[in-house]
């Protein structure tokens, strides 16, 4: 399904609906961005919305670290230099994907890949080239800002999949507002040195990270969009 496909009105659409599906096709990962700011109050206004996110038994176990400025310099240094320095290793909290996708779940994965790698020249079989732009996650992608989305250890699973609740909304509400985003899971390949570096304690599990900022239009990196699988394949109805 395209982005275009799920724009399409139906007899039962609403304004609210209207604004949901633009939102939802317009949004994707940007991976190039202005270096301008966002304003504080607009953060601000993001994380005031998102704060509506539901939950389970309203435990809203997000913690949200934002960075702005020479904050934003300082961690992207130094993220930059240790993710150079120390071979990831996935954190013990949340297992990564793998160690191999399979089926459809494989087959998104690559096309994704190949059409980032394309859009920045990389050519198949440049290994070194693909390390690169792996390397662009622990530069932010050159964002203004980033936030750290943590959950409580004792929440388990189900305080994670709470914050991606929470990243969605906070993507979507970005969008809302011109800004763009990535949320990146990569960030999580090195949560010791992110909790570390943040003062977070040993109580706080880091999910992920989201880069965001005002879009670089003309960046490589940004003139691809992702496909989405018929609704038909996700949904089984039950009847009788």
């Amino acid at each position: 399904m395209t982005r275009e496909e799920a724009l399409v009105p139906s007899m039962i659409d609403t304004p609210d609906l209207g604004v949901v599906a633009k939102l939802l096709s317009k949004r994707f990962g940007c991976r190039g961005f202005q270096p301008n700011p966002v304003a504080r109050s607009i953060i601000h206004r993001i994380v005031t919305l998102a704060q509506l996110t539901a939950s389970w038994c309203n435990s809203q176990p997000w913690q949200v670290v934002i960075t702005e400025g020479a904050g934003t310099e300082r961690f992207r240094r130094a993220l930059f230099d240790h993710a150079t320095a120390q071979p990831a290793s996935a954190p013990a909290q949340f297992d990564f994907p793998g160690p191999q996708y399979s089926g459809a779940y494989k087959e998104r994965r690559r096309e994704v890949g190949w059409q980032l790698y394309q859009s920045v020249g990389v050519a198949r079989g440049d290994r070194a080239g693909a390390a690169r732009q792996t390397l662009e996650n622990f530069r932010l992608f050159g964002a203004p800002h980033v936030a750290i989305i943590s959950t409580d250890r004792d929440l388990g699973v189900y305080g994670a999949i709470d914050c991606g609740a929470y990243v969605s909304n906070f993507a979507l509400l970005a969008q809302s507002l011109g800004v763009a985003s990535i949320p990146q899971a990569a960030l999580a390949h090195y949560s010791p040195f992110v909790r570390q570096y943040f003062d977070l304690g040993e109580d706080r599990q880091i999910v992920c990270g989201i880069s965001f900022g005002y879009e670089d239009a003309g960046h490589a990196a940004n003139q691809f969009r992702t496909g989405r699988a018929n609704p038909d394949e996700a949904v089984t109805w039950v009847v009788g």
